[in-house]
């Protein structure tokens, strides 16, 4: 399924924000919750978390940013869409200290929904590649619950970049502000997942005591997507009981 819906339930859409359109799939009723996925798309796996937090009592909303809908991830899918992320301007794979072009678009599309439905804000989760999108989201105060699930980028080739939170420093220091403030944020991750680097220790540092970490010791070294494809049941009800804490 490509442009299709992934099931009669799900509603095909588009958001166009800065120039930029992609597809968008959408369900439920209550509180907004942007979900975007993980490499390489959105997949059977992502689809079944999107449906859970669905059934937790909220508007979920999955864009589609690289990839297809409904199909079972493989070494040639995952290869491919990873080529079209690192070539793709939206995306700052490897630079460090900047903000990724992709994370205004998201930042529109979830005050478009919040205007839309209301409630006290709107939530969004990231994983993989997007897993730090939510916390670039947090620049506006409708974006009162970020979930990051295992964050990738800038990709962790080197120290330097492993700890990085693809952010550029004026946002960085908005984003501090907004935790002092009292905006917490959760994060996920296997503490084995060499993907994510050292930025747990970055997030920490940046936010305090407003970053609650949800950490699961890892029994294979490919352990990477606590959601989904290695999905740690615990912490799918960590996400939802964060997100109803903050929305309903």
């Amino acid at each position: 399924m490509n442009d299709a819906a992934p099931t009669t339930e799900w509603q095909a859409g588009s958001f166009t924000a800065g120039g930029v359109t992609h597809p968008t799939y959408r369900r439920g009723v209550g509180p907004a919750v942007v979900v975007v996925h993980e490499i390489p798309g959105i997949t059977p796996r992502v689809l079944e978390f999107a449906d859970r937090i669905v059934g937790a009592g909220f508007t979920v909303v999955m864009p589609l940013l690289v990839g297809e809908v409904g199909r079972e991830p493989s070494g040639r899918y995952m290869a491919a869409s990873m080529i079209k992320v690192c070539v793709s301007r939206e995306f700052t794979t490897m630079a460090m200290r900047k903000t990724s072009p992709i994370i205004a678009w998201l930042r529109a599309l979830a005050k478009s929904l919040h205007v839309e439905v209301g409630g006290k804000g709107v939530g969004a989760v990231g994983m993989c590649f997007s897993g730090g999108f939510a916390l670039g989201m947090m620049l506006d105060d409708t974006m009162v619950a970020p979930v990051l699930s295992q964050p990738s980028l800038p990709f962790a080739f080197g120290k330097a970049r492993g700890a990085d939170l693809n952010l550029s420093p004026d946002d960085e220091a908005v984003i501090r502000r907004r935790a002092e403030a009292g905006c917490q944020v959760l994060g996920l991750r296997y503490t084995g997942d060499k993907l994510v680097g050292t930025r747990f220790d970055s997030l920490r540092e940046l936010l305090g005591s407003q970053f609650i970490a949800v950490e699961f010791a890892s029994e294979k070294s490919s352990d990477h997507s606590v959601l989904t494809e290695q999905r740690q049941e615990t912490g799918v009800q960590r996400v939802v009981d964060f997100l109803r804490e903050k929305l309903l």
